[in-house]
């Protein structure tokens, strides 16, 4: 499989006060096409400001991103928006739906940024909630969800428009154990398909269903394992 991240010699630094804080001292970093990849590491580890830079939410200070072969590293804010709706779909720990827009709504809402017709919108985002399974729950709006129900609307926002990588940070945070099991197999049907996945968790339980997981100290890579 071919490398869709790239990352070589990537820093971050963040200016506080008179001082520069160096978060991220120089990563070098690929993953292929329909890799699962877990990042881990404590608070302050850097996993965080890396998952931004990867998700094209924020630049280096130096170094290179090749993501799907284009140095991201050097575009413009408006081209980094338009990878960034095309090339990969977010999960969050909060969800962050709008709340007063049904679960048919806030899956469709990325296909308006790209451009997609109110018919093709409503097609695609039926499509993606009966998947997730939330097929009688379009009409919903969040606070008629529950925790889960709510991810899952989230996860089909994310899939809508059929992005090479899903990110997800922390994407159990908010959700009981038995809840968190479920997403997590959703997670691992989306990476089946053919998916790249990347999860940000600093849980060892929900870091094993990935394939890789790499381990973030101190603005470094610790590790980078194989678990299967």
């Amino acid at each position: 499989m071919s490398d869709v991240i790239q990352i070589k010699d990537i820093t971050r630094d963040f200016p506080l006060g008179q001082e520069t804080v160096k978060v991220l001292k120089g990563i070098d970093l690929n993953i292929k096409k329909g890799d699962y990849v877990a990042l881990m590491g404590p608070s302050g580890s850097g996993k965080s400001t890396l998952m931004n830079l990867l998700g094209c939410l924020d630049t280096p200070t130096s170094g290179s991103y090749i993501l799907s072969g284009k140095d991201v590293s050097k575009l413009s804010d408006d081209e980094l928006a338009e990878i960034r709706n095309k090339e990969i779909g977010f999960v969050f720990q909060t969800f962050n739906l709008l709340p007063r827009t049904t679960a048919l709504d806030n899956v469709a809402l990325p296909m308006i940024y790209a451009g997609k017709s109110k018919s093709e919108r409503e097609i695609r985002a039926a499509e993606v909630l009966k998947n997730v399974g939330l097929g009688d729950r379009m009409d919903h709006k969040p606070n008629q969800l529950s925790g889960g129900q709510r991810q899952r609307v989230a996860v089909g926002r994310a899939l809508v428009n059929h992005p090479s990588i899903i990110l997800a940070d922390e994407p159990t945070g908010n959700l009981d154990s038995k809840t968190s099991v479920e997403i997590m197999n959703l997670f691992d049907a989306i990476h089946a398909s053919g998916n790249t996945v990347i999860l940000v968790t600093h849980e060892e339980e929900i870091a094993t269903h990935a394939h890789r997981i790499i381990r973030l100290r101190d603005g470094v890579i610790e590790s980078d394992e194989r678990n299967r």
